[in-house]
């Protein structure tokens, strides 16, 4: 007995042992030297419970603050309320939002999936932890108390956060790092949405922007754990429910579809446009008035509450009104009425400040605009057209789609949230089309739009985002260097004013080269407005170009891989 128990004795203390150096390699050298498929689903398990618990408090705290039992049905219980609460809510809610933000971010910005797709291009899949939880607390309170966006952005940033904190303790590199980032983020629009196919290639055409084969696996893992977590708490059911399935007519209706896809195209132009309007105007409001920043989304809630006195189906995600828009619940003029009224809303709450994403409203301009498309379509040509439904269905593809500038997974996401698989070729056809259209009206996506506008270009591909990875100092030759620059011919070039500084990007760089005819150029810290610059060496135009050249094959191999 006793040495039975001396022998369990040893095989406990090996497995104990075992684990011990598995962690020890895990945190010294990645998790390419242990089962990484392990890691992406403890990290899908993990981002769908956030994902899940995100949800839970917004509708909790929106079914407490509007004092509705039924939060799916919240737009005609508000209907109900004393005007002065939906109007006081937003305000209230806003305010707190300006505050939160204003301490726990440095530019009183909501985080989001543009930060996220800025995360994995440029920072090896990391993005903002202090500001991410921030933003997912201010989001949440804007979505529960009548901001009128989507939930779909802060789930995807707070899921950034926790797969940011992960390649933070495993110390993993810039390919590691990012799938871990895909991970999380399907896990988390699965377990929003009960997607998993959409999960996992939203994350791969959005967020990391290619299909690599080494990236697909664990993907699609953690996409699944985040579907399961959904599931153990509402069920296999879909997030939207089809009263009517209409009959496409094929050939003879494609066209109609077509002429779809380009309207709701335009559609989401508008609405993007409308978005950045409104940034542009409150940023000017904001610098003329020097109105405090903490107070900006205060304002945004008052315009809301005032707008949804009369039309509370502006509050919240707005899935209610989505719901009957597909199963064609509406009539015309309330049909173009609530869309035009949802872009102004989206308007506001984004340029305000309040948080949210634009999925969801997109979904909801979009089912808007098919719908009455389709209730147009139907009554011109009843003999050949099917179900004016089917036509919500195939612009809610259509317009979401164009926001996000993402087909493939638009087009899976809408199948998955209504169960309707049997009318994909019109949801395609309009899809492919509104989205080549949009593409071409903005910088490919509302996404990468947003961060073109920052200044960030990620929508023409890695050959122009990657330059602005490289800091000069990184590059360059310094003086001391054995194949340094002469220094006299450095400050005779300086004289002329011929100069760039050590912070700079080769962003900034490749041009002096292009336009001064130069094989080097002297780099200089600038200590003052009136001090004279400091020499600090020498960037190569040749050295500038290796290293561009590196980071784009690796770009190219991790893409192909």
């Amino acid at each position: 007995m006793a040495r039975e128990r001396s022998l369990l004795s040893q095989q406990l203390d090996q497995a104990v042992s075992a684990c011990k150096e598995g962690w020890r390699v895990l945190r010294l050298r990645g998790p390419s030297q242990v089962q990484f498929w392990f890691i992406a689903l403890a990290i899908g398990i993990a981002a769908g419970f956030a994902a899940l618990l995100f949800r839970k408090g917004i509708e909790a705290l929106q079914a407490w603050l509007y004092r509705s039992d039924d939060i799916q049905m919240i737009h005609t219980h508000a209907e109900s309320l004393p005007w002065y609460m939906i109007l006081l809510i937003p305000v209230v809610g806003g305010l707190i939002v300006g505050l939160i933000l204003h301490r726990f971010t440095p530019d009183g910005r909501v985080r989001s999936v543009a930060d996220v797709i800025e995360g994995a291009a440029l920072h090896d899949g990391r993005v903002e932890t202090r500001a991410g939880l921030a933003s997912a607390v201010a989001s949440l309170i804007t979505l529960s108390s009548g901001g009128s966006s989507g939930r779909e952005g802060p789930v995807v940033h707070l899921a950034g956060v926790l797969s940011t904190k992960v390649s933070r303790w495993i110390k993993a590199d810039g390919i590691t790092g990012r799938d871990l980032l895909g991970c999380a983020v399907a896990a988390a629009v699965s377990a929003s949405f009960n997607a998993p196919i959409a999960g996992a290639l939203f994350a791969l055409e959005v967020v990391l922007r290619h299909f690599a084969v080494h990236a697909f696996a664990p993907i699609a893992i953690a996409s699944v754990a985040g579907t399961v977590i959904n599931r153990l708490e509402f069920g296999d059911i879909t997030e939207f429910s089809l009263q009517q399935n209409g009959a496409l007519q094929f050939y003879v209706e494609l066209p109609a579809f077509m002429l779809l896809g380009l309207i709701s195209g335009l559609v989401a132009v508008a609405l993007m446009k409308s978005i950045f309007f409104a940034e542009d105007f409150a940023d000017h409001i904001q610098s003329r008035t020097g109105l405090p920043r903490w107070l900006r989304p205060a304002i945004a809630g008052l315009l809301l509450g005032a707008l949804a006195i009369w039309f509370p189906h502006i509050i919240g995600v707005g899935y209610e009104t989505t719901t009957r828009a597909l199963a064609g619940g509406l009539l015309l003029h309330e049909v173009i009425v609530f869309a035009i009224l949802k872009v102004i809303a989206v308007a506001i709450t984004i340029a305000g400040r309040m948080g949210g994403g634009v999925f969801s409203p997109s979904l909801m301009l979009g089912a808007l605009t098919g719908l009455g498309f389709g209730l147009i379509a139907t009554s011109v040509f009843p003999d050949v057209s099917g179900s004016y439904t089917l036509y919500a269905l195939a612009g809610t593809g259509a317009v979401a789609a164009a926001v996000l500038g993402a087909p493939i997974s638009t087009t899976l996401i809408v199948f998955e949230l209504t169960g309707d698989w049997q009318t994909g070729l019109a949801v395609m056809v309009s899809v492919s089309l509104s989205t080549a259209l949009a593409s071409r009206l903005v910088d490919r996506s509302f996404f990468l739009s947003q961060l073109e506008r920052r200044g960030i270009h990620l929508a023409a591909g890695p050959q122009a985002y990657l330059l602005a990875m490289f800091r000069v100092s990184s590059v360059m030759r310094e003086l001391e260097h054995q194949r340094a620059a002469p220094v006299s011919e450095c400050w005779d070039m300086i004289a002329e004013g011929i100069y760039i500084d050590a912070s700079a990007t080769l962003e900034a760089a490749m041009p002096v080269f292009d336009r001064m005819s130069v094989s080097f150029i002297p780099v200089v810290t600038l200590t003052g407005e009136n001090a004279a610059p400091e020499l600090q060496g020498a960037l190569f135009q040749v050295d500038a170009l290796k290293a561009y050249n590196r980071a784009l094959a690796a770009t190219a191999a991790e893409e192909h891989s």
